[in-house]
């Protein structure tokens, strides 16, 4: 698997993209107002974009993947399987506005007015098919979603580039086998039998309901509360300098090595014996490695949390992620501690993947003049199998790649990925230099707790 920006992703040959017939367009503009309320993944991602615009700024807002298949791809097929594609999915049959500060939904109430043609665009360079990706239309625009191939001379690359408003990460695996085996299912001629999909429109309306069952005495509101005012109010924030970004800063992902498979096992060993899985070790060596950096005494993050445990998301395409708190007391304990810690704090809080802390944001409460309001996106630690993932076996052979569109962040997220190989750190964060150093130096801090860990190395920290 390759990760890291669209700018380090090369491909070049013959493209063909697929965009909605003008009679879609014509029906997206006549889409029926829609009472379901957007959910708060996507309202938040909507403001945000808003406002940075007004600023004269861009968001990182795409979801890049490709994958390849050897052969000539079938035209015909491929259009079979990115229209079956699209129409099944409701997250693709919706578009926002704003009225006012209010963001009302419009939908397209029957999939079939949906149809996606086939446009040869020619033989491209690396420089042009990026561009082509990077000019995916904004979440304001129905179209914010692009589909294509790049046919080379014995195999083709099938890519996608899905605004986040329709999409999040785990999403891009849902997605892969929906075109995957559509079009393969289509060269064979046959009738391809789909699993009834839960819709999107109506887990966001769920969402909504959800929330607003709840209280200043219920348990998921208390609990929330409970971790902003241990941080004294505040949502985590990225433990060292990141510079001042201006408009034209550029997005950074990098990518390191923190161990390799044989380290990984007895890595899993080591947390075993302590009472955690290997994602309680993860967030255990981001909280010692935040302890060496800084002393902090307690670690706070966020981790995202795939609501698609519920069966009747898994294959879902739009934004179910929400995030989870984490709190992992750290000074003066071992990582079996640290870990024992952090996968407690994280299986207790799983609830509260349903109530997102934006809810707390936009409700008035007894406590809600404490809390301070991000104006931007928050840091986030999230931890993956890729191992387990669907196809995750033939990652490799598919040369299926994962790509952040290097518009500018503003804040930093990472992923930890489990390969079969190796683990890593991705990282994405403002490229400012001072953000390059202070990232190089957290990642060597993350490298080195999990050494140590892998080694069953557990000397205890001065408190």
């Amino acid at each position: 698997m390759f990760l890291g920006t669209v700018g380090d992703w090369s491909a070049q040959g013959d493209v063909v993209c697929w965009y909605p017939t003008p009679k879609t367009y014509a029906r997206a503009a006549e889409a029926e107002f829609h009472p379901a309320p957007v959910s708060y993944q996507q309202s938040q991602h909507l403001n945000y974009y808003r406002r940075q615009v007004s600023r004269g700024r861009d968001i990182p807002r795409l979801c890049i993947g490709a994958w390849e298949i050897n052969g000539i791809c079938d035209i015909d097929a491929m259009t079979n399987a990115v229209n079956s594609h699209v129409r099944r999915h409701d997250t693709y049959h919706d578009r926002f506005a704003f009225y006012d500060n209010e963001i009302l939904r419009y939908v397209i109430t029957d999939p079939g007015d949906i149809t996606l043609a086939p446009t040869g665009l020619g033989t491209m360079t690396p420089a042009e098919i990026r561009k082509l990706l990077l000019d995916t239309p904004d979440p304001l625009q129905w179209d914010c979603f692009t589909f294509g191939i790049i046919q080379g001379d014995d195999r083709f690359t099938v890519y996608i580039a899905i605004d986040h408003l329709r999409a999040d990460g785990m999403s891009a695996g849902v997605i892969f086998l929906d075109i995957q085996t559509a079009y393969f299912t289509a060269l064979q001629s046959a009738q391809i039998e789909h699993k009834p999909v839960t819709s999107h429109r109506e887990y966001s309306a769920n969402q909504r309901a959800y929330t607003a069952s709840l209280n200043e005495e219920s348990p998921e509101i208390q609990s929330w509360r409970a971790f902003l005012a241990a941080n004294k109010g505040a949502l985590p924030k990225f433990p060292l300098e990141l510079g001042e970004a201006t408009a034209d800063t550029p997005g950074a992902i990098d990518v390191f090595d923190l161990i390799d498979a044989d380290q990984g096992r007895r890595f899993e060993a080591t947390c075993r014996a302590a009472g955690a899985r290997f994602s309680g070790g993860v967030f255990a060596c981001a909280a010692l490695a935040e302890h060496r950096l800084t002393g902090a005494a307690t670690y706070f993050g966020l981790t995202p949390f795939d609501n698609r445990r519920d069966c009747a998301h898994a294959i879902t395409v739009g934004w179910l992620a929400s995030f989870v708190p984490l709190m992992i007391p750290t000074a003066g304990a071992s990582f079996a501690q640290v870990a024992n810690a952090a996968q407690a704090s994280f299986d207790s809080n799983t609830v509260l993947g349903a109530v997102p802390f934006y809810h707390l944001l936009e409700t008035p409460g007894q406590s809600s003049d404490s809390i301070e309001v991000p104006d931007r996106p928050v840091p986030m630690l999230s931890y993956i199998d890729i191992r387990k993932l669907p196809f995750g076996e033939s990652f490799d052979g598919l040369r299926v790649g994962i790509w952040g569109d290097n518009r500018l962040s503003e804040t930093v997220c990472m992923w930890v990925n489990r390969m079969h190989d190796r683990t890593q750190l991705v990282v994405a964060y403002p490229g400012t230099d001072v953000a390059r150093r202070s990232i190089l130096r957290y990642a060597e801090a993350m490298r080195a707790e999990f050494a140590r860990a892998s080694d069953g190395a557990e000397p205890h920290i001065d408190s």
